[in-house]
């Protein structure tokens, strides 16, 4: 009967063959305890509705833009859906990314009214009236509001800086998302989005001032 002897570089390859396999087998055994001994810390796997694509403040969700994702459940945000269902058919508050959680914070009423459904949970939409001439201003823009105090010594103080402009509206037909109507008296009301406080300091200064605003760059922050 004939037998095959192994070449001495044969049987070198076959004991690092074996050593390879069995460090293999190491590592996969290392990295599953590892994974066990983090389920008490992260928490089990949870379904969470995520954005399938970028969603735009305002969209009322349908099914492709959305998809389900598992996450450990000490990442789920608070109010996460399970379910895309739950979700479909009502309209966005704020922008979402791609993959980002789409929570019921994040949602309003489908019959809310067109500028309501805008406003993210927890801010306001404060109009200020605005003469610029036609095409100034777009919703998105960023602007700072001054108030201007008169009497003996008149003086002028910034209200508040960084406001987003949610839409527009004029006199005459303006499109409230993307422009301003073309009668410039007395001008488009600039729909602003602010804080509570941010709009009790516009309605005082809207009482006892003249306002005057300013357009921000597309590089500035935030409001304050």
């Amino acid at each position: 009967m004939f037998r095959r002897r192994w070449s001495p570089t044969s049987k070198a390859f076959a004991f690092l063959a074996v050593v390879a396999a069995v460090a293999a087998y190491g590592l996969v055994r290392g990295y599953a305890a590892r994974l066990e001994a983090l389920r008490p810390v992260v928490g089990t796997m949870r379904p969470v509705v995520v954005a399938a694509a970028p969603i735009e403040r305002g969209t009322v969700l349908t099914e492709p833009l959305l998809r389900v994702a598992e996450i450990p459940s000490s990442f789920a945000p608070p109010g996460a859906l399970p379910t895309v269902t739950l979700a479909v058919g009502e309209t966005l508050g704020s922008d979402v990314a791609e993959g980002e959680p789409v929570t019921r914070t994040r949602l309003g009423a489908a019959e809310a009214g067109p500028i309501a459904s805008l406003v993210p949970s927890g801010l306001r939409a404060f109009p200020v009236v605005a003469a610029m001439p036609p095409g100034t201003v777009r919703a998105g823009d960023r602007v700072d509001v001054y108030a201007t105090f008169g009497g003996p010594r008149p003086y002028t103080e910034t209200v508040a800086t960084g406001l987003e402009v949610l839409v527009l509206l004029g006199d005459e037909g303006a499109d409230v998302t993307t422009g301003i109507t073309s009668n410039p008296s007395p001008g488009p009301s600039l729909v602003l989005l602010v804080s509570p406080d941010q709009a009790e300091r516009l309605a005082y200064a809207t009482a006892f001032a003249d306002l005057a605003i300013s357009i921000a760059g597309p590089a500035e922050g935030v409001a304050e």
